[in-house]
């Protein structure tokens, strides 16, 4: 068995890699590929091979991608340039004759209101009518994604949100990483389609709650209307296409779109995500 993980210059793509690596995958057997390969000298120092590759350029994929069995499919973070690009990727991994793309997807791809869906869907879609071999990870929010927001509760004692009570089942990076290596090695996941996340659905007052525990001094989350969060945001100085994805953002947390927390990332990896406080533990 080969793997050839895209993305691998990113932090998603580096952890699926070195989480391979840790369930005793052959570094010679894996693959790590990005568009700036000088990234990944570390990883070819403990003898992964790599390769350049570029969404744009089929050509790049399919020579990347020849002799694979699995590739792990990173999704892009070009949006609005996604569907054409993931659809190259499974296109050369087809010509390649690779038997199987684990694809990293968002929360309820086929029926969420996420305004990153649409690409997604439009990938899962290209990806089953391809005739490839398939597993779909839906992949709930990173927990790394607040990493900016615990900075900003750390300085300020406040956690600025319109998101009300709605709750995130994130969990760190590395346990997503976790859990793709283990499909991506696994049989049993063939053409199947996974909503992971964390095991919790936390809300902000609890992500408050949990900062004040870590930094040892109280943390508010002071809940805004959408209108006082953009004008919080852009007084901030934020762009306005920032600040509209943000309050979007709350505003379908407010939906619950992303409160499914699931036991997948549990049971493919055998133990518990990592809980919320431990995170910004590490942070700290």
């Amino acid at each position: 068995m080969s793997y050839v993980v895209t993305g691998a210059t990113g932090h998603l793509g580096r952890l699926i890699v070195e989480a391979l690596i840790d369930l005793d995958v052959d570094p010679a057997q894996i693959t790590a590929t990005g568009r700036a390969v000088e990234r990944l000298a570390d990883l070819a120092a403990r003898g992964v091979s790599t390769a350049t590759i570029d969404y744009e350029s089929p050509a790049s994929m399919e020579a990347a991608f020849a002799g694979a069995t699995t590739v792990v499919l990173v999704s892009g973070s070009e949006l609005g340039k996604r569907v054409t690009q993931h659809a190259n990727a499974i296109d050369a991994a087809k010509a390649a004759g690779v038997s199987r793309v684990v694809y990293t997807s968002a929360p309820h791809a086929d029926t969420g209101a996420l305004a990153v869906v649409p690409e997604h869907r439009a990938t899962e879609e290209h990806l089953r009518a391809s005739g490839l071999t398939y597993t779909i990870a839906r992949d709930n929010w990173y927990t790394e994604n607040y990493e900016q927001t615990f900075a900003q509760a750390a300085a300020s004692g406040v956690v600025l949100t319109s998101a009300g009570d709605g709750r995130v089942a994130s969990a760190p990076r590395s346990d997503y990483a976790a859990a793709l290596a283990a499909l991506a090695v696994s049989d049993g996941y063939e053409n199947a389609t996974l909503e992971l996340s964390g095991d919790v659905a936390w809300t902000f007052d609890e992500f408050a709650a949990a900062a004040s525990d870590v930094l040892g001094r109280p943390v508010e989350h002071r809940r805004l209307s959408p209108e006082e969060h953009t004008a919080a945001l852009t007084s901030a100085g934020l762009d306005p296409q920032l600040v509209a994805f943000l309050v979007g953002m709350d505003a379908d947390i407010r939906r619950g779109e992303l409160a499914d927390a699931t036991d997948e990332i549990r049971t493919l990896l055998g133990r518990p995500t990592e809980p919320l406080v431990e995170t910004l533990r590490r942070w700290v």
